[in-house]
């Protein structure tokens, strides 16, 4: 019988309850590498509601987004903010250009965060994001 999956931590449920309430788009990936929650402002750059996609594997989902660099290299998804928020447990920023579901693309500044409680416990990674003008595009 396989493991039942963990249940989400108070820190991960609040997250979630502030990016519900939220404008701006926002992102949520467990401790076990799932991504669980996004809001409704983070569809028009993902191109799918989270109703419709469900909670699924943040690398599947970062593989799908398709990130780069603004000058279309490729990025490592351990080397995307969320990546290094997980894996190395501090924030981190960068600018990217994401393909979403729909195949639309947009350039973005992303921060992420990793939610860390008592004993340096990681509950999960909250990554907040928002269109940023084009490469050569003056805002």
């Amino acid at each position: 019988m396989p493991d039942a999956p963990n249940p989400p931590s108070l820190p991960l449920i609040l997250a979630r309850e502030l990016a519900s309430n939220l404008a701006t788009p926002m992102f949520l990936v467990d401790r076990d590498g799932m991504l669980v929650f996004y809001n409704d402002a983070a569809e028009l750059v993902i191109g799918k509601p989270f109703a419709d996609l469900g909670a699924v594997d943040a690398l599947e989902f970062g593989s799908v987004l398709q990130m780069t660099e603004l000058d279309g290299a490729p990025i490592r998804r351990r080397f995307s903010p969320a990546g290094i928020a997980f894996g190395e447990r501090r924030p981190s920023h960068q600018q990217l250009l994401v393909t979403g579901y729909d195949g639309s693309r947009h350039a973005v500044e992303a921060t992420a965060y990793p939610l860390l409680g008592g004993r340096d416990e990681l509950h999960g990674v909250m990554v907040v994001f928002w269109e940023s003008p084009p490469p050569g595009v003056s805002a």
